[in-house]
């Protein structure tokens, strides 16, 4: 979503920090173009101006700190600008009201109400044990209710019967009343949109807001919308009044202008936002986790989430005595596999480090894109337990069966090979030595050969310099690994025996940065 915001703010920042002192011209200069690219990546104008003017203000008059460079100091006062006009502490839904809590969904039509409504039920029920009711009231859109139905069978929420006939009004009155009956702690009311906003629409949700007393009311918008955000966000605002935003289609090739003008606009905090179409693809808004990425600082507490989320506790454990033991075949590196995949991939595991956002476009130069590991772990299953487990009985004969069986050639099927050989070796090397991290270090350093990047993933050549970064920024990496629980190193503090982390996150083995236990992707052998 932010990528090319990302890349335009990167390099204009870029070219100040290189710089041993900054005149007011240079600043002004960097900020014309600090102001092109946030309009052109759809943030309303006005929000562009405010932007600008409070990063020009600071920065001109700013004490700049001994250890620090004029260009880094502007750096910072970007990112902490961003962060204000995010917004500055993520806000997750309210649910501090007497039972039923009524949370009301409001938004255009198209905007992913309907879907978001279950995704929102879905994690209430299965995150804080919440028993949910969801109601559409939508009785214009054909099959809206039906699709809520399903949905509702889909998340395991119960949803309220459809009563043909009734309206909006009379269904959200019924819905609070079978809500209180059923015992139910939050009922959620998705309501009808409509293609542009007008009166009659208006009439109807404030007719709603009535009769149900909504302790929510979530604004549902499209995160492709651009400049006409604002408008959207300004006119449910003012006639319903609403409590918060949820983005939908974050993971879309929008240029993000939405995120940054909804919150300074309305004052209202964006809560949640979705990032694809399965029910689990929604996430909480964290402002200063953003403001990390649009800056290409990487976003590690969000990665630490993601492989608490995904990792099974069991298969870790298994895999920690393997590990320890030296042992290491291509079951496990098809489950590695498995695992990089849930945590969003390569491409999602890379946007969220440090200075990693800029390897995307070498990845997929060099054909390093997802589909290589559902390759790989095709080309695993093509083989018979016996060849899983002691590969070195796979002669031609055999990789020609397996290659015609996964739909790949004896050269990928090499190259497979290798990777395991490769991560083999590391294991029985730090296993003797009682360590058993690192398996998807191996295994992003095998992959960084293939793309000619050998100084950049193993020895991390091409991570930011961080004695270039403000000590602010440096502190800050540092705070975030504590608040994870990793306590002195971003490495150190998960439960062990993670499948292939070591005590870690995946490959998180690294070479030793100020106050960061170390990064992905490190070949470094201790």
């Amino acid at each position: 979503m932010f990528e090319s915001l990302q890349e335009r703010l990167g390099s204009i920042l870029n070219g100040l920090t290189g710089r041993g002192a900054l005149s007011e011209a240079d600043v002004s200069a960097a900020l014309r173009e600090v102001r092109r690219a946030l309009i052109e990546a759809d943030v309303a104008l006005e929000v562009v101006r405010s932007f600008t003017d409070r990063v020009r203000e600071k920065a001109v008059g700013a004490a700049v700190l001994k250890s620090i460079k004029p260009g880094q100091m502007v750096v910072k006062i970007v990112h902490d600008e961003l962060v204000e006009t995010l917004g500055h502490e993520g806000k997750a839904i309210d649910l501090n009201a007497p039972a039923p809590v009524v949370v009301m969904m409001v938004g255009l039509q198209g905007s992913g109400k309907t879907t978001t409504t279950a995704k929102i039920a879905r994690r209430l029920s299965d995150r804080q044990g919440k028993k949910v009711l969801m109601a559409s009231l939508d009785t214009r859109r054909p099959a809206a209710q039906e699709q809520l139905r399903q949905l509702g069978e889909q998340v395991r929420v119960a949803t309220l019967p459809i009563i043909a006939g009734q309206t909006p009004v009379d269904i959200a009155r019924r819905a609070v009343q079978a809500a209180r009956l059923g015992g139910h702690d939050v009922v959620i009311l998705d309501t009808a949109g409509r293609t542009h906003i007008d009166e009659p629409l208006m009439a109807e949700m404030a007719e709603i807001k009535r009769v149900s007393s909504p302790h929510e009311i979530l604004l549902v918008a499209d995160s492709l919308t651009g400049q006409d955000a604002v408008n959207l966000a300004r006119s449910f605002d003012s006639r319903v009044g609403i409590t918060g935003i949820v983005l939908t289609r974050m993971d879309g090739d929008g240029r993000g202008g939405a995120a940054l003008s909804m919150r300074a606009v309305t004052g209202k905090p964006v809560k949640l936002i979705g990032t694809g179409e399965k029910m689990d693809a929604l996430e909480e808004f964290h402002p200063k986790r953003i403001a990390d990425r649009i800056l290409g600082m990487g976003d590690i507490v969000s990665l630490v989430e993601k492989a608490a989320e995904t990792i099974d506790a069991e298969k870790a454990a298994a895999m920690a005595k393997k590990m320890q033991a030296g042992k290491f075949d291509l079951n496990d590196l098809a489950e590695q596999l498995r695992q990089m995949q849930k945590m969003g991939g390569m491409g999602g595991i890379m946007g969220l480090m440090p200075g990693m956002g800029k390897m995307k476009d070498q990845m997929a130069a060099a054909g390093l894109d997802d589909r290589m590991f559902s390759r790989q772990i095709a080309i695993i299953q093509s083989m018979t337990r016996a060849e899983r487990a002691n590969p070195d009985i796979l002669k031609h004969s055999r990789k020609k069966r397996i290659a015609a069986g996964s739909g790949t050639d004896a050269a990928e099927i090499n190259k497979l090979l290798k990777m395991h050989r490769q991560m083999a070796d590391m294991m029985k090397a730090m296993g003797g030595k009682g360590k058993g991290g690192g398996l998807m270090r191996g295994m992003m350093g095998g992959l960084a050969s293939k793309m000619g990047l050998g100084g950049m993933m193993p020895g991390m050549g091409g991570m930011p310099d961080l004695s270039k970064m403000d000590p602010k920024q440096i502190e800050a990496l540092q705070k975030q690994a504590e608040a994870a629980g990793l306590g002195g190193g971003l490495t150190k503090g998960l439960p062990g025996g993670l499948p292939g982390l070591g005590g870690g996150l995946p490959g998180l083995g690294g070479p030793k940065l100020p106050g960061i236990g170390g990064l992905p992707g490190s070949g470094r052998k201790k």
